[in-house]
């Protein structure tokens, strides 16, 4: 797995049809219609996400390695 960071997170996100519904401070919450579920996205300016908060936004939003 390619370590990214939260800006092409957040990219990749809005790409699989998840939506932004707000950024407080360094931290992008997106939404899905007919999904029960947000994902905090941290972007803080060029730095990587950690491993275990990337997979955990990987699992839950439906994006794959290769999408990477």
């Amino acid at each position: 797995m390619k370590p990214i960071g939260g800006r092409q997170m957040c990219r990749l996100l809005e790409a699989k049809g998840w939506r932004l519904a707000r950024i407080t401070g360094s931290h992008h919450i997106f939404v899905r219609e007919g999904v029960n579920l947000r994902i905090t996205v941290p972007v803080h300016g060029n730095a990587d996400l950690k491993v275990g908060l990337q997979k955990a936004i990987m699992k839950f939003s439906g994006v794959s390695d290769k999408d990477l």
